[in-house]
């Protein structure tokens, strides 16, 4: 019995490594091109699970397994955009300075015959106080553009973090422990 392709309904090269690192490679990767759009008042955990289930189902392959994800950079109640200026980062990282915030990715498995299973994953952050030195040089490396709170913890905001509970990897935007389980109840074997 051969396994269904598994399709990853992502284009991020970082959620591609993180498969790698797990000896997950998609037989398929697709832009889902949904509208990210948070609601009004509408709460980090239900926006990410929403984004990950709008993803998953914007592809129709009912003979695929389709994995789709969705990250949420949370300060209280407020979802942090996925940075696109150096101005938006900076207002980001001031909010995050010196404080914890929450990182939800809702991970959705949807297989054959749409049968789909799903799991959100919450870490917390602590981020030092950062001085403005250390903004203008982090805003400077262009390392924030396109990340959701304007920061990627796998690169030289690492050194930011003074507190981590959770998953490491959900915080970098797919957490493995999770999608790996996601997997091995959908009967697709990991190396």
């Amino acid at each position: 019995m051969t396994r269904p392709a598994l399709v990853l309904a992502s284009t991020s090269r970082r959620r591609l490594d993180l498969l790698a690192q797990i000896g997950i490679t998609p037989d398929r990767t697709t832009d889902p091109a949904i509208d990210e759009t948070p609601l009004r008042a509408e709460l980090p955990r239900d926006y990410a699970r929403r984004m990950a289930r709008a993803k998953a189902a914007s592809l129709n392959n009912s003979n695929a397994l389709v994995l789709a994800a969705d990250t949420a950079v949370a300060a209280g109640r407020r979802i942090l955009p996925k940075a696109e200026s150096a101005e938006q980062a900076r207002t980001c990282l001031t909010l995050l300075s010196g404080r914890r915030h929450r990182v939800f990715t809702a991970v959705v498995l949807r297989g054959p015959g749409n049968r789909q299973t799903e799991r959100v994953v919450v870490s917390i952050v602590g981020f030092a106080r950062l001085t403005e030195t250390q903004l203008c040089r982090y805003i400077e490396s262009g390392e924030w553009s396109g990340k959701a709170g304007g920061y990627a913890i796998q690169g030289r905001a690492a050194a930011f973090v003074r507190f981590l509970s959770g998953s490491y990897s959900n915080v970098v935007g797919l957490p493995l422990f999770e999608t790996a389980q996601l997997l091995r109840g959908a009967g697709w074997s990991l190396p």
